[in-house]
């Protein structure tokens, strides 16, 4: 057998193993973040829900200045939608809409990214009193891999990835809340 077709079997045999272990592999992740704001509950959500309120808090907002956004529908309600576009490869082009709201509770988000690469992914908002004048926040973001590209998933820590961005983008919320 030539050294060529060597090569190629090895290859394949490479190739058909990582294809085996994607089977067994999450396709599902799920990143979560907390933080305690001294606000009222209610403050603290009529707050949250706006998507433009997303601006002076998210990291994602602030990583292009010069990033166009847009704003569809009514903001704080079922369907709105806040999009950007951006020229810097780290924020891209996307947009987010609210899905569902539970009146000071939680909102649930869809991310639609478009550029530079396509997924569609999860994102909430928890507000939950602790006291009063004291709000635990939760802000979560959620998405599926398809097989076989779920293979990246382990190597890829999605922890790291948005853990740091999540909890940036409350430390910010606490501030601006706390003024």
């Amino acid at each position: 057998m030539s050294i060529i077709k060597k090569i190629l079997l090895g290859l394949l045999g490479i190739i058909a193993l990582a294809l085996l272990i994607a089977l067994f592999l999450p396709k599902e992740y799920a990143v979560v973040r907390e933080i305690t704001i001294n606000q009222p509950k209610d403050s603290v959500f009529n707050y949250v829900k706006y998507l433009k309120n997303q601006n002076n808090f998210s990291v994602w907002s602030s990583k292009d200045p010069a990033m166009k956004k847009t704003f569809t529908g009514t903001d704080g309600t079922v369907g709105a939608i806040a999009g950007w576009d951006s020229k810097d490869k780290n924020v891209g082009v996307g947009e987010q809409e609210i899905k569902k709201i539970v009146e000071g509770e939680r909102i649930d988000f869809e991310l639609r990214f478009k550029v530079p690469f396509e997924s569609t992914d999860n994102a909430y908002m928890i507000t939950e009193a602790i006291s009063p004048n004291q709000t635990k926040v939760k802000w979560g973001f959620d998405g599926k891999m398809p097989y076989p590209m779920n293979l990246m998933l382990p190597f890829m820590n999605m922890e790291e990835m948005l853990g740091k961005d999540l909890q940036d983008g409350l430390n910010n919320l606490k501030v601006v809340l706390e003024k």
